[in-house]
């Protein structure tokens, strides 16, 4: 007990040290953490100096200032042999945690950037994750076999902001960003459809200008989507704001919704045929989607990001198809 005592004391010192401020003791003393651990291990300078491969009397000296900048004595000494103290062993124990996890958070990041069996993590939108992303990721790996995915499949804007904090490495989405901290590349377009129930009386048409639409209740995606964007955009150049009945956040739920005959929708053509729902083809204005992939403006690539990218600016034109 008196020597639990005495470490968590020690410890207690050196969290209420004032002169060094709390944001910079990681950097104060990381690069002397693997030093006290060796010492530590070996009971020896001069055996952890060889481990090491730095001079016993550099390694004697930097122990003693680690010592003297958290105000505590982490070693008693005995001729050339030493003993942790109390609380040296406390301190070792977060020590050798806080080695370890640096040792499994490099490993993490080489095995992430490793050129042919690293990680890429990629966003898509949902209207692409049934047909599109599938094809592209079969035809990649056929070269790169072994190339490990993360796959995010949200709306537009949260898959940007995903992409400026890091958290993806590329990004196909719908419309294609205009933003300075990031590039876009345009890929293909996608024709949209007005989307019917069955039974509509439109439902014997194959083509339409939008604005014969303009009584219709739509059912649409949420705003803050980009395919939402686009419709609301095309609306106004037919010259009508949408009535939106129904919002919902998957493209297939509002084909549902227009088969229970809910209301019409601008959508992408679907990967198998609905049943309960007739498309047709948009005639004015011009009812596109543009598709590009998008990246963080001065992000660097680790080797399988950079296959990924590549690959995808292969397909330009090809994308949906």
């Amino acid at each position: 007990m008196r020597h639990e005592y005495s470490s968590q004391r020690a410890l207690l010192q050196l969290r209420n040290r004032k002169d060094i401020p709390d944001s910079s003791w990681a950097l104060a003393l990381a690069p002397r953490l693997a030093q006290f651990e060796a010492v530590a291990r070996h009971e020896h300078v001069t055996r952890a100096a060889y481990e090491l491969g730095m001079p016993q009397p550099t390694l004697s000296r930097a122990i003693v200032r680690l010592e003297a900048e958290l105000g505590v004595a982490l070693f008693a000494r005995h001729g050339r042999t030493l003993s942790l103290s109390p609380a040296g062993r406390a301190f070792l124990a977060s020590v050798e945690r806080a080695l370890s996890d640096i040792e499994r958070a490099v490993e993490s990041v080489r095995a992430d950037a490793d050129p042919t069996a690293g990680k890429v993590a990629f966003g898509f939108l949902h209207t692409l994750g049934s047909e599109t992303v599938p094809g592209l990721l079969r035809t990649f790996r056929a070269d790169h076999p072994k190339v490990r995915f993360q796959l995010v499949q949200t709306y537009g804007e949260a898959m940007l902001d995903r992409l400026r904090a890091g958290d993806l490495d590329l990004c196909l989405t719908s419309p294609v960003p205009d933003a300075p901290e990031l590039v876009a590349r345009r890929l293909d377009e996608q024709k949209l459809r007005l989307v019917v129930p069955d039974d509509h009386p439109l439902a014997g048409r194959k083509r339409i200008r939008l604005a014969e639409a303009a009584d219709e209740l739509f059912v649409s995606l949420e705003p803050g989507f980009g395919l939402r964007r686009i419709t609301d955009a095309l609306c106004a150049e037919a010259g009508f704001t949408p009535k939106v009945a129904f919002e919902g956040e998957e493209a297939e739920t509002l084909r549902g919704l227009v088969a229970a005959g809910l209301g019409v929708a601008l959508l992408p053509p679907p990967p198998v045929p609905r049943p309960g729902v007739v498309e047709l083809t948009v005639t004015a204005p011009r009812a596109v989607r543009e598709i590009g992939v998008a990246w963080l403006d001065g992000h660097v690539d680790t080797p399988p990001v950079a296959a990924f990218k590549k690959f995808l600016l292969s397909r330009r034109g090809q994308l949906l198809h």
